[in-house]
């Protein structure tokens, strides 16, 4: 038995090229894993919690073997409950649609909350960082209007995949299943690419 976080950085809700994929995804893998829960995350919900000054004093509190107090400590505990939230599972689905030839700040943001000493990652001053979350199973559906692979720059460059998935290893996880559609808009053949797309996730989700 596993858990599944699905984790959606999209706000556009029926619209959404991204979450329409995660949806097929979804049912699939319900069907083929009954007895694995699936939870949603979803990043624009209100739950997330900001990564500012107090978070950022608590940061660097702890890089500093000291203990986080006051306001800090408060935004220490709510970045650590955010990431328990996401370390319980051990298989993920990302929806992530490009915004300006990255990832929506949501994510970013996600990505800064969780993303702390003794969390995602240790350190030492000779060996550098290590991911801690190894043993995880990610899937990332990757979107985009513009932006396709081998197109001119005229359409876009790519800091969305390269991004992320940077992210991703660093963290410890390396079993990593890419499904993509992109462009999705400026393009004669964005039926084609959008039934590829599901029929990817289908084929992904069975065997996840």
């Amino acid at each position: 038995m596993s858990d599944l976080l699905h984790i959606s950085a999209s706000p556009r809700g029926e619209a959404s090229e991204s979450l329409s994929i995660a949806r097929t995804f979804l049912d699939t893998y319900r069907t083929a894993h009954p007895e694995d829960t699936v939870d949603t995350f979803d990043l624009w919900d209100g739950t997330l919690p900001e990564f500012g000054p107090a978070a950022a004093e608590a940061k660097m509190a702890v890089f500093a073997g000291q203990t986080p107090e006051g306001a800090a400590a408060r935004a220490w505990d709510a970045a650590r409950r955010t990431f328990e939230r996401y370390a319980e599972a051990d298989r993920y689905l990302f929806s992530v649609p490009m915004w300006n030839a990255g990832v929506p700040y949501i994510l970013k943001q996600f990505i800064d909350v969780v993303s702390q000493p003794g969390m995602v990652f240790g350190f030492d001053p000779e060996r550098g960082y290590s991911g801690l979350l190894r043993g995880k199973k990610v899937a990332v559906i990757y979107t985009s209007a513009v932006y396709g692979d081998g197109r001119d720059l005229a359409f876009g460059a790519d800091f969305q995949r390269t991004f992320f998935d940077d992210w991703l290893r660093w963290t410890g996880i390396d079993d990593i299943t890419e499904i993509h559609f992109r462009p999705n808009l400026a393009t004669a053949t964005a039926d084609e690419g959008r039934r590829a797309a599901h029929a990817l996730a289908v084929d992904v989700a069975k065997n996840f």
